[in-house]
């Protein structure tokens, strides 16, 4: 299998446009996105010219972090990732808050296919240090912003609610980065059949 070469944010944007075309998609239902992918899917969304629906970000890593940071960072993600192949899965709970046999193979296959230069290129264009990209009012909306309520990601929330006055910002109460996806994947995705079918959170007793 060859390992794909990231060029940028545009580049991987194009291919999923493209994508959509050979599919004959002219209107998405509901994106979802987790952690650093919410940083590519805000750059599809508001480049894109297709219809949006719904929006749901789980943990969304809207970070603004300078260049010399992010270069700083490089080197660490990359050992972290790689020790994940390297150890079998070990290192997970080390780098993240779990384990999960569920999730393990995932991470191993991830810390496998990575490269340093693909790292260093997707780290150089995303979690810019530029103001977040403007979203529609109306799509705002029907757009998602959650965070876990003792995950790290959840610093970034009120950045988050300033730039996006029209959203919707649930708290899951007691959860960490992505907890619920990962160890509740059926309930994760009737709550997004539930948003799609009436553009509202269902019932869940752990958010506020």
């Amino acid at each position: 299998m060859l390992r794909q070469k990231y060029c940028s944010k545009k580049d991987e944007v194009q291919q999923v446009v493209r994508f959509l075309e050979k599919q004959g998609i002219k209107e998405i239902e509901l994106i979802v996105a987790s952690s650093i992918g919410a940083d590519l899917a805000m750059a599809f969304i508001t480049s894109a010219e297709i219809p949006i629906r719904h929006i749901f970000f789980d943990g969304g890593q809207f970070a603004q972090i300078g260049k010399v940071t992010r270069r700083i960072m490089v080197p660490f993600l990359y050992m972290a990732m790689k020790s994940l192949y390297w150890s079998k899965g070990k290192t997970l709970k080390k780098i993240m808050w779990c384990d999960d046999d569920s999730i393990k193979p995932y991470f191993i296959k991830a810390g496998k296919n990575l490269t340093y230069s693909n790292l260093r290129k997707q780290m150089a264009d995303s979690l810019e240090d530029k103001p977040f990209p403007k979203l529609p009012e109306e799509l705002q909306k029907h757009t998602f912003f959650e965070f876990g309520s003792v995950e790290d990601h959840f610093k970034y929330r009120n950045a988050v609610m300033q730039t996006y006055l029209y959203g919707n910002f649930p708290i899951f109460k007691g959860f960490n980065h992505m907890q619920y996806q990962i160890r509740n994947p059926d309930g994760f995705a009737r709550m997004l059949k539930e948003i799609i079918k009436t553009d509202q959170l269902p019932y869940l007793p752990f958010v506020v």
